[in-house]
């Protein structure tokens, strides 16, 4: 994760297939991530889970993402177990361990997501602004440390391809444990509210 050190910001682009594109067929997501410069920093999958579940569950599916450098190492997991509406995720390091938990909280129209760090302390919040449908805030204690953004990223691709882009900010100088957990906040985030654009 040193990768994770010095930046300030991510971009995090999923990649679809052709077959995907032209069928409707949900295949196995698959995510680049980027730096703030355009530099390749990571590889992101979906593996494991089932044929049946991605069809019949679509987004809702549970699921676990690896994220990995260019060979293969894998250096985080998200982990997300199924849920109908209290969605959650776990993101987990390479050795297994628990780095924080994204856990959405119960709201009838905005949504916000409770972040908490390895002890389960909540120590941020997401914050959906309802008139900003493309905007989760990083907040804490009535401040605003950054955010995550679904990034438009043109007519014809978003069109065609239902492929989703998003930005994330934080200060450089976070922990990257930190960082990392908002990197997997990213991809629960997709699911939930953009997969299919059936998301609560």
């Amino acid at each position: 994760m040193d990768r994770l050190s010095s930046t300030s910001s991510l971009v995090v682009s999923q990649k679809k297939e052709w077959g995907e594109i032209l069928t409707g067929f949900e295949t196995i997501n698959k995510y680049v991530v980027l730096d703030e410069s355009g530099r390749q920093l990571y590889l992101a999958a979906e593996v494991g889970g089932s044929t049946l579940a991605r069809w019949f569950l679509k987004a809702l599916r549970p699921f676990s993402i690896a994220v990995m450098t260019d060979d293969g190492q894998v250096i985080l997991r998200v982990v997300r177990p199924f849920r109908f509406y209290f969605h959650r995720a776990e993101i987990v390091d390479s050795q297994g361990r628990l780095l924080g938990t994204i856990q959405r909280r119960f709201s009838i129209l905005r949504r916000i997501y409770s972040v908490l760090d390895s002890s389960g302390q909540e120590v941020f919040q997401l914050f959906g602004p309802l008139l900003h449908p493309w905007t989760f805030r990083i907040q804490a204690g009535g401040d605003e440390f950054g955010k995550i953004t679904k990034k438009w990223s043109g007519l014809m691709k978003e069109g065609f391809t239902d492929a989703d882009n998003f930005g994330v900010t934080f200060p450089a100088e976070w922990d990257i444990r930190a960082k990392a957990i908002f990197l997997g906040a990213v991809f629960l985030i997709d699911f939930v509210h953009f997969e299919n654009k059936g998301g609560n």
